[in-house]
């Protein structure tokens, strides 16, 4: 068995499913201590008791990644309780109804933004110092491709993934030198309750079952296919591990290829 992250302490946000869920489980069989949050505490718990029941070393924390005030709470209670803080991934997010953007009301437009781009700054604000006081530390900050290229129907959540593709890459530059890489892993259609819903969508305008759509939408994928979770997920570890010391503010694609062309 691997145990790159053997007694590494590990923070992942949106664990209570999706990548994050799957997320801790990796890092846990690689040896990680894991500090786990969620707005979904008893999805969130499920998951910590399947991890603890397999000898993992895990604490969870209901945190809202739009509040500074829970952010940062958490973040001060996890570097206190462990001791450190060696990986973060900040990968809450939600997507929101497929409309044009006219068609948008800004309450969909600022929640998006809040929860998929401030909760990635709230984030990194609060993690760069515990790093930078400890000399090293890794960040990942989960995108989307739909940050890389336009995405119609989604405005406001590219909008919100291209910030965070921003963001990284600023922090990245701000932090080279301080021993803490910051990079951002952009998946596209993956097979997640978040693609679940979407496809629910595309197929109640086309009057299809979501196996349907999601063949329709896999149609638009150069590999011809949705990605399984796990793939993304080898990426997230590969990104954060010890010997990929030289990757700083990266924004990777994880896509089959989809924004190759």
């Amino acid at each position: 068995m691997c145990e790159r992250f053997q007694g590494k302490v590990v923070m992942i946000t949106g664990a209570a499913s999706g990548f994050g869920a799957l997320a801790a489980a990796r890092f846990a069989a690689e040896g990680a201590r894991l500090a786990l949050s969620d707005i979904a505490g008893d999805a969130l718990e499920e998951v910590a008791q399947s991890l603890r029941s397999k000898g993992a070393d895990v604490i969870t924390e209901h945190v809202d990644v739009t509040k500074e005030a829970s952010v940062a709470g958490h973040v001060a209670r996890v570097s206190d309780g462990f001791g450190a803080l060696d990986v973060a991934i900040n990968n809450a997010g939600l997507g929101h109804r497929l409309a044009p953007l006219q068609q948008l009301s800004v309450d969909e437009f600022d929640t998006a933004m809040a929860v998929n781009a401030r909760g990635v700054f709230l984030g990194m604000k609060f993690q760069i110092p515990v790093m930078q006081a400890a000399g090293q530390g890794v960040i990942l900050n989960v995108a989307s491709a739909a940050g890389l290229v336009g995405a119609g129907q989604l405005s406001a959540y590219a909008a919100a993934k291209h910030a965070v593709v921003g963001l990284t890459r600023a922090a990245a530059d701000e932090n080279a030198r301080r021993g803490v890489r910051i990079n951002a892993l952009c998946p596209s259609f993956s097979a997640t309750p978040l693609f679940d819903e979407m496809a629910d969508q595309v197929g109640e305008r086309t009057s299809t079952s979501r196996e349907e759509a999601y063949d329709h939408i896999a149609s638009r994928v150069p590999m011809g296919r949705v990605s399984e979770p796990g793939e993304v997920v080898q990426a997230m570890l590969w990104m954060c591990a010890p010997e990929n010391s030289f990757m700083t503010g990266q924004a990777i694609a994880i896509d089959g290829g989809l924004t190759a062309i």
